[in-house]
């Protein structure tokens, strides 16, 4: 079972001898990435001021089993990736050595995961589910729409979130970028996570009593930030990553996205607050109204990060 799981998501040959071509691969061309983004936007806004207009704010949209199956959809795909690069990596790091003695930049698999040699070329088994995390991120614009007909509301950061992160998967396989293998193993495992929690939300199966999805994703931001250092620190002591002109790039936005985030952050904590306090003041007289509240309380920590 493990040798056939092995072959079909490592040693396949449309995986082993994959390459990204702007020829060959679909949506590897600069054009490509561009026109989707500007249509995502475009489509977006459009809905939402169309909605504004006709809708008010206090109507929902119905969206029945689509956002559950969609949540569904995306954690699975998540895990795949997750085993199907880890596997990968494994295979790389046996069928490479040679090659990092030659180039004496690392020596240990952990310097790999962090430090490309120079002169990696986007082809083999960890590009292949690279570029199949970059395909993933269209799947995940749909939460966009989903957030806009439930709920009517669209904030700057989605927006920017979700075009940066497509942005940045496609970096990552037009200049080989280093850092890419252990990035995509923490998101894909976050994404597993948290899209099955959404799916477990979604079909009336009790929420956490606490903010789980943006807790995870302040996880993340930890995580990347502390690989961060470590690039930079082999890049410096090494003698040179591959694709540091795209990783700077990209750190510039990654640097965008965690001021954004912990704005959002804070004032997802002081508006708790607020609530805490004026429940705490209007149903201190009454014990079973305390009770009531501290039952609400559960719900209303569970803010959602769309």
């Amino acid at each position: 079972m493990m040798q056939s799981l092995k072959y079909w998501l490592a040693e396949h040959p449309s995986i082993v001898n994959f390459r990204w071509s702007h020829t060959q691969s679909f949506g590897s061309t600069w054009s490509f990435l561009f026109a989707a983004i500007a249509v995502y936007i475009v489509a977006v806004i459009t809905l939402h001021s169309f909605l504004s207009l006709i809708l008010s704010k206090s109507r929902h949209i119905p969206l029945g089993p689509i956002p559950a199956i969609h949540s569904l959809s995306v954690s699975l795909i998540s895990a795949v990736i997750f085993v199907g690069i880890l596997y990968s990596a494994a295979a790389e790091i046996r069928d490479t050595r040679w090659f990092w003695r030659r180039t004496k930049t690392i020596s240990t698999p952990f310097q790999w995961f962090l430090c490309f040699p120079l002169g990696t070329r986007p082809s083999g088994r960890v590009f292949f589910w690279s570029y199949v995390f970059y395909l993933s991120r269209f799947l995940h614009l749909f939460r966009t729409f989903f957030t806009i007909l439930r709920h009517r509301k669209l904030t700057f950061f989605h927006l920017f979130n979700q075009s940066i992160l497509l942005w940045m998967s496609f970096l990552w396989l037009e200049f080989s970028q280093s850092f890419q293998v252990l990035a995509i193993l923490l998101a894909t495992l976050l994404y597993s996570v948290v899209y099955g929690y959404r799916f477990w939300t979604a079909i009336g199966l009790p929420s956490a009593c606490f903010p789980f999805v943006v807790n995870c994703q302040v996880v993340l931001l930890a995580c990347n930030l502390i690989s961060h250092f470590g690039v930079i620190f082999l890049h410096f002591l090494k003698g040179g990553c591959n694709g540091m002109g795209a990783w700077g790039f990209n750190s510039v936005l990654n640097g965008v996205i965690l001021i954004l985030f912990l704005n959002f952050y804070v004032k997802m904590h002081l508006r708790k607050k607020n609530v805490e306090d004026i429940d705490g003041n209007s149903n201190s007289s009454s014990s079973s109204s305390s009770s009531s509240s501290s039952a609400h309380g559960c719900s209303r920590s569970d803010i959602k990060f769309e």
